[in-house]
């Protein structure tokens, strides 16, 4: 299932979770378009996506976190660089491989940050 299809999911819903707003409101942040155009394409509520971008905003959802980060022995890697292993809190890794689109980890991260919340 493509992005747009996806937000297009979470738009029809009547109750929209906290980490399935953050999705939506993380995918007009990086979208550069205006609030009412994205709220358009996308066929979301222009004035609930204003609410859930000022609500989360004010909880600090912006803020910077870090996560804990272990360095570990690089193996020989074949294809032009090493990949990245990311070992989350509750036992779930991600390997992402060289050359992997941010955008897509973004988003991989942001599903599993959910998951553990809930």
């Amino acid at each position: 299932m493509g992005r747009k299809a996806e937000l297009r999911l979470v738009a029809e819903r009547r109750y929209w979770r906290e980490a399935e707003a953050r999705v939506v409101v993380e995918a007009w942040r990086s979208s550069g378009e205006a609030l009412s155009a994205f709220a358009k394409r996308y066929g979301v509520e222009r004035k609930r996506l204003a609410r859930w971008v000022s609500r989360l905003e004010e909880t600090g959802a912006g803020a910077l976190r870090f996560h804990p980060v272990r360095v570990v022995e690089s193996r020989p890697e074949s294809g032009g660089g090493a990949p990245i292993e990311i070992q989350l809190g509750g036992g779930q890794r991600v390997c992402v491989p060289h050359g992997f689109a941010s955008e897509d980890l973004r988003r991989v991260l942001a599903v599993l940050a959910a998951a553990t919340t809930c």
